[in-house]
C-alpha cells in the first residue's frame, strides 16, 4: 500500500514538473500579445519587443517573464523618435496572473530593466514626447484605461541605464549615464518604506554652459511612502557628489496641480577635505593623505511649491574661513583659503535665482589670488559682474596642487581684470553693452606636453582688455628651433566665448627662424588611423587643421623658414585665415640663389587638405632646386642634367599629405620655364645619355640652351611637354611627348639631318647629279624614348627618312629622263654611277636602284629599327645609307 502511494505521488510530481515545463510554451505567445495590447491601448505610442520568454521555474512559485529588445516609439509630433528602449525587461508575477483574460489587470511584483535608454524631449513649442497617455472622457473610461497593470512591487531595479532630458524651450540639457538603481519594499501597502540605492554620472548644461560634466553621484535613501496623502519622506539619506558627502532630510508631497517641497541638507562634517572632494576626481587624488586646517561647510534648505509658474525658494551657503591644505608628495602649502558664496532664490520665480561670490582667495608663499562675482537672474537675462586680481607662480602652484601634465610648468601670471555683461546683450550680439577693463601678463612660461612636439617657452606675454578688444602688446617665445615675436589685436572675443562666433584678429608676426616641423606631432596610439602612411616610410604626423573659428590676418616675416628639407631666407607675406582656409598673399622668399613669389590658398575644410598655388621663380639654381624639390623631379626629371639658372611660372593644385607636402598623384596645372646660361651634363640624365649614344654625329652637351623656353602641363599623374625646338649647329631637333609621375617615358626626338652628314660617297653622288636642290637636302630621323628615366630604352625609326630620300632620288631620275631622253639618260646615269651597260629589258629605275644598292648598300646597324620594305632596291639603298649614318664615328662625320 505504501509503495502504491509513493508511486502515485511520484507520478503526480512528474506530471506537475511536466506542466511547469510545458505551460510556458503555450502561454508565451498569449502573454506577449496581452502585454503589447494592454500597453498600446493606453498610450499614444507603440510598444514592441523582439522576443518574450516565460519561465515557471526561475522564480518559483511566481512566474518570470523576460522581454527582449524593447522599444517605445513616439507618434506625432515626435513621430519615429525612440522614447524608451532596453535590451531586456524582466517581470515577476503570481502564476494566476497568467490565466487572466485580456480585459483583466495584471499585477506586477518585481521589475528589473537592463540597459535602459530614456530620451525625454520638450520642443520649442513646449510639446513633450513623454506625454503619451490617452485622454479619458469619463471617469469610467479613465478607470478602464488605467487598469491594464497593477503595481504591487516588492523590488525593482535599473542596470546600466541612461537618461537624457532635452528641453529646447529653455536650453536645458541633463544627461545621466551609467546609472544603477535598486529599490525594495512593499508598494502595495498604503504606508510603506522603500530602501533605494543609486549611483550614476551626471552632466548638466544650460544655454550652452556646462555646469556639471560626468560628476559622480551616489545616493542611499530610505523613503517613507504615504500613498493616501501622496507624501514621500526622506528618512535616512546620504549622498556623495564626487567625493563630497551630504546628508539630507525632508519630504515631498504631490498635490493636484503642484508639488510641495521641504528639504534641508548639509555636509556631515566641517573638514576642509569636503572642499577638495567637490573638485573632479582627476584633480583631487589621495584625499585621505591630505593635511588640512580650517573648515568647509555646505548647508542648504529648499521650501515651497513647484508648479508651472513657481519653484521653491532655496538657499545654498558655502563657507570656508582661513583654511589650508597640503598634499603629502608636494612641498608647498596652499594657505589663507577663504570662500564665501551663496546660491539663492528668495521669490520662487526661477528667473530670480542668483549666485553671490563674496570672496574667493588663497595664498601660496607670497603669491595671492583674489576673486569676487555676482551673477543675477541666473535663469533669465543673466547679469554677471566679476573681478579677479593676483599673482600666481605656476611653478609653485604645481608644487602645491597635483595638476595633470604639469611636469616642468613654470611662469609668473599676473592679472587685474573686471568685467560686466548680460546674456541678452551677448545673445543679440550687442557687445557694446559689455564693460571689460584690465590687464594680464605672463613671464618665464615653460610647458611640456605630449600634445606638443617640443616644450613651449614664452619669455613674455602682455594683454590689455577693453569692452570689445583684447590687445596683444607683447608676445615672444620659442619652441624647438622656432622663435617668435608677435603683436596684434583680437576682437569679438565675447562672441567667440559665448556664441561660438568667429574670433577675429590682426597680428604682426616676426621670427629669426621658423621651423614648420616644430608644429607637427608624431602619431600616437590615440590618433592612429587618422593619418596616411608616409610614402617615404617616415613616422606619420597628425594632420594640421586650420581652426574653423579663426578669422585673422597675419602679416609675417622671418629671416629663415625651415620646411621639410628646404631653407627659405628673408620670407615675408600676408596670411589670411578664415573658414578653415589659409590664403597666402604676396609671399616672397630667397631660395636656391633666386627669388620665389607665391600666392594661393590651402584648405583643411574637407577630409583631405587641398591647395591651389601660383608660383613665380626667378633665377633658381637648376641643379640645387631639382635635387631638393620632389615636385621638380617628377615634373621635369631631365632638368637634373642641366647646370645654370631657371625662371619659371607655375600654376599648381592638388592635395597635401599629413606632413603638408604635396601628394604628387593629385597634382594638376602647368609650368612655363626658361633656362638661363644652361649647360647640359648627360651623365646626370640617363635618358639623354642613351639618346646621345644613338647619334654619333651629335654631341648633346654642346647644344645651345640659352633662353630656352619650355611649357609643361600635368594632370591625372601624367606630364605633357609641348613641342620643344633645339638646334645643334645646322641640325634642327624637335622634342615632345609625355611622362608619368613614376618616371615612365613616352617621348620622340625628330632630327632633320643635312645631306652632308651622310658621308663622302653620298655627297660625291649628289655632286655628280648636279641638282642644286640636293645641297639643302635634310633627312628626318626619329628617336623613340621609352622605358623609365633611370632605365631608358631608345630606338630609331628611319621610315620617314628613307621615304623622303627615295622620293627625291626617283624624282631626279625622272627629270633627267625627261630632259635628256631615255638613251642619253641611261648613259649619263651609268657614267655617273660608274656601272656597266645593263640589259635593255631592265628599266632605268631598276638600273638606278641597283647602282645605288651596289654603291651605298651596307649592312644595317643592329641598334636601328625601321619599317622599310626591303623589296624596293632604292629604298633599301637609302635605308642602308641612313643605317650607316647612325654608327659613323664623330671624327669622320662632324664637320
Amino acid at each position: 500500500m505504501k509503495k502504491k502511494i509513493l508511486r502515485i505521488l511520484a507520478i503526480f510530481l512528474v506530471l506537475c514538473l511536466a506542466l511547469i515545463i510545458a505551460v510556458p510554451f503555450f502561454l508565451e505567445s498569449k502573454i506577449a500579445e496581452i502585454v503589447k495590447n494592454k500597453v498600446n491601448q493606453n498610450i499614444e505610442a507603440t510598444l514592441d519587443f523582439k522576443e518574450a520568454n516565460l519561465s515557471l521555474i526561475k522564480s518559483f512559485p511566481n512566474a518570470y517573464l523576460n522581454l527582449q529588445g524593447i522599444s517605445l516609439i513616439n507618434k506625432a509630433p515626435f513621430e519615429g523618435d525612440t522614447l524608451f528602449a532596453a535590451s531586456a525587461l524582466n517581470l515577476e508575477m503570481s502564476l494566476k496572473e497568467l490565466f487572466k483574460s485580456a480585459n483583466e489587470a495584471i499585477e506586477i511584483r518585481k521589475v528589473l530593466v537592463e540597459d535602459a535608454r530614456l530620451h525625454i524631449k520638450v520642443d520649442s513649442l513646449e510639446n513633450a514626447n513623454y506625454d503619451i497617455a490617452l485622454e479619458a472622457t469619463t471617469n469610467e473610461e479613465k478607470t478602464s484605461t488605467s487598469s491594464g497593470f497593477l503595481l504591487s512591487l516588492k523590488e525593482y531595479g535599473l542596470s546600466n541605464a541612461q537618461f537624457i532630458y532635452d528641453d529646447f524651450s529653455t536650453g536645458m540639457h541633463v544627461e545621466i549615464i551609467k546609472m544603477n538603481h535598486t529599490g525594495s519594499g512593499d508598494l502595495a501597502l498604503t504606508n510603506s518604506q522603500l530602501q533605494t540605492h543609486t549611483d550614476a554620472q551626471v552632466s548638466f548644461e544650460m544655454d550652452g554652459t556646462r555646469y556639471l560634466n560626468k560628476n559622480k553621484v551616489v545616493l542611499d535613501a530610505l523613503l517613507g511612502i504615504d500613498l493616501q496623502e501622496n507624501r514621500y519622506s526622506f528618512l535616512e539619506n546620504s549622498a556623495l557628489i564626487n567625493q563630497l558627502p551630504v546628508v539630507f532630510e525632508g519630504e515631498v508631497q504631490l498635490l493636484e496641480d503642484a508639488q510641495k517641497v521641504g528639504l534641508s541638507f548639509k555636509t556631515p562634517s566641517s573638514d576642509f577635505k569636503n572642499f577638495l572632494a567637490v573638485i573632479p576626481e582627476a584633480y583631487a587624488t589621495d584625499l585621505d593623505q591630505v593635511t588640512t586646517t580650517g573648515n568647509f561647510e555646505v548647508t542648504g534648505a529648499i521650501n515651497g511649491v513647484v508648479n508651472e509658474n513657481l519653484i521653491p525658494s532655496f538657499t545654498i551657503d558655502i563657507q570656508s574661513q582661513n583654511a589650508s591644505f597640503k598634499y603629502p608628495d608636494l612641498p608647498k602649502t596652499v594657505r589663507n583659503v577663504f570662500i564665501d558664496a551663496q546660491i539663492k532664490n528668495e521669490t520662487g520665480v526661477a528667473e530670480d535665482t542668483f549666485i553671490n561670490l563674496e570672496r574667493l582667495s588663497f595664498t601660496i608663499d607670497e603669491d595671492q589670488f583674489n576673486s569676487t562675482a555676482r551673477i543675477e537672474q541666473l535663469l533669465g537675462n543673466t547679469k554677471t559682474q566679476m573681478h579677479a586680481d593676483g599673482r600666481i607662480n605656476l611653478a609653485k602652484l604645481s608644487k602645491a596642487y597635483p595638476l595633470p601634465a604639469a611636469e616642468g610648468l613654470t611662469g609668473i601670471l599676473t592679472a587685474d581684470i573686471t568685467t560686466a555683461f548680460d546674456s541678452n546683450s551677448i545673445s543679440n550680439h550687442q557687445y557694446q553693452n559689455t564693460k571689460t577693463s584690465g590687464k594680464a601678463s605672463l613671464e618665464g612660461f615653460h610647458y611640456q606636453s605630449d600634445d606638443f612636439k617640443n616644450p613651449i617657452d614664452i619669455e613674455k606675454a602682455a594683454l590689455t582688455f577693453s569692452n570689445t578688444t583684447v590687445r596683444l602688446i607683447d608676445f615672444s617665445g620659442k619652441t624647438g628651433q622656432t622663435d617668435f615675436n608677435a603683436t596684434g589685436t583680437l576682437t569679438n572675443f565675447l562672441g567667440y566665448f559665448f556664441n561660438k562666433e568667429e574670433l577675429e584678429g590682426t597680428f604682426d608676426l616676426s621670427s629669426n627662424t621658423f621651423a614648420v616641423n616644430d608644429f607637427m606631432v608624431e602619431e600616437t596610439e590615440e590618433n592612429i588611423g587618422s593619418t596616411e602612411n608616409d610614402e617615404t616610410g617616415n613616422t606619420n604626423t597628425t594632420r594640421v587643421k586650420i581652426p574653423a573659428f579663426l578669422n585673422a590676418t597675419v602679416n609675417a616675416s622671418a629671416n629663415k623658414v625651415l620646411y621639410d628639407n628646404l631653407t627659405l631666407n628673408n620670407v615675408s607675406g600676408q596670411l589670411l585665415l578664415k573658414d578653415e582656409t589659409a590664403i597666402l598673399n604676396n609671399v616672397r622668399s630667397e631660395i636656391f640663389d633666386g627669388m620665389l613669389a607665391l600666392n594661393g590658398i590651402v584648405s583643411t575644410k574637407e577630409p583631405v587638405t587641398s591647395f591651389d598655388m601660383n608660383l613665380g621663380i626667378d633665377g633658381f639654381k637648376i641643379a640645387e632646386s631639382f635635387q631638393a624639390l620632389d615636385l621638380f623631379k617628377v615634373l621635369a626629371p631631365v632638368a637634373q642634367a642641366f647646370q645654370g639658372k631657371l625662371n619659371s611660372t607655375i600654376k599648381l593644385s592638388g592635395n597635401l599629405k599629413e606632413d603638408m607636402t604635396p601628394n604628387l598623384s593629385t597634382l594638376s596645372g602647368d609650368l612655363v620655364g626658361q633656362l638661363l646660361a644652361a649647360k647640359l651634363e648627360t651623365t646626370n640624365a640617363p635618358a639623354l645619355a642613351a639618346l646621345d649614344n644613338q647619334f654619333k654625329f651629335i654631341d648633346l652637351e654642346a647644344l645651345n640652351f640659352q633662353d630656352l623656353k619650355t611649357v609643361l602641363s600635368f594632370n591625372n599623374g601624367q606630364v605633357a611637354t609641348q613641342p620643344l625646338n633645339l638646334q645643334y649647329k645646322d641640325i634642327a631637333i624637335k622634342l615632345q611627348g609625355t611622362h608619368t609621375l613614376d618616371a615612365a617615358l613616352a617621348y620622340t626626338a625628330t632630327l632633320d639631318v643635312p645631306a652632308k652628314y651622310l658621308g663622302t660617297e653620298v655627297n660625291a653622288l649628289i655632286a655628280k647629279l648636279e641638282d642644286p636642290s640636293l645641297k639643302e637636302l635634310t633627312i628626318p630621323v626619329t628617336a623613340n624614348i621609352g622605358g623609365t628615366y633611370t632605365s631608358p630604352k631608345v630606338s630609331t625609326d628611319l621610315t620617314s627618312g628613307v621615304t623622303q630620300l627615295t622620293q627625291q632620288l626617283v624624282e631626279i631620275q625622272k627629270q633627267k629622263l625627261v630632259n635628256q631622253g631615255k638613251d642619253t639618260a641611261k648613259d649619263l646615269i651609268g657614267g655617273l654611277l660608274g656601272g656597266k651597260e645593263e640589259d635593255s629589258t631592265n628599266t632605268t629605275g631598276d638600273k638606278v636602284s641597283s647602282t645605288l644598292g651596289n654603291l651605298l648598300g651596307k649592312k644595317k646597324d643592329s641598334t636601328a629599327t625601321d619599317s622599310v620594305n626591303s623589296s624596293d632596291p632604292v629604298k633599301e639603298a637609302a635605308s642602308n645609307i641612313l643605317g650607316g649614318l647612325l654608327k659613323k664615328k664623330k671624327k669622320d662625320t662632324v664637320n
